[in-house]
């Protein structure tokens, strides 16, 4: 890569850009709901409880239904997970990070498509299906 001019303009540009990003509503909202999250001691006990239990299921699981207290182990598992993510906390932060996340990834495409509509995006969110991902299988019709 050359570096040159405009190369410099556009790092200036983008350093100019994630400060915007970071003093927006979407982002304050999201560090705001996170320092909650953590600092709650309901949050870090079910937490606790949940990875307890995920580490029970799991030196059980590779015996599957022969293990005794399979079924005990899996729904106590579920019944802890459940609790966490109902938690309003933690629901609390999982949105506002999503809200950041699709803000993020449609900068993503509309930077990519100002660029060219050919540029294929990943944005990992299979909700995102506006973007072009992969080739579609067309590519390899011989």
């Amino acid at each position: 890569m050359i570096y040159n001019e405009s190369v410099f303009e556009i790092e200036e540009i983008v350093g100019e850009l994630s400060k915007s990003i970071k003093e927006c509503q979407l982002v304050s909202e999201y560090v705001t709901s996170y320092d909650l999250m953590k600092r709650s001691e309901e949050v870090s006990h079910i937490q606790k409880e949940f990875l307890e239990a995920k580490e029970a299921f799991e030196r059980i699981e590779p015996y599957g239904k022969y293990a005794p207290d399979f079924k005990e182990k899996r729904r106590a598992l579920r019944k802890v997970k459940r609790e966490l993510d109902t938690n309003e906390l933690v629901s609390e932060f999982k949105y506002h990070e999503t809200s950041l996340q699709n803000m993020l990834d449609y900068m993503t495409f509309d930077i990519a498509k100002s660029v060219s509509d050919e540029i294929k995006i990943d944005a990992g969110n299979p909700f995102f299906e506006f973007a072009k991902r992969g080739c579609g299988g067309s590519c390899h019709v011989g």
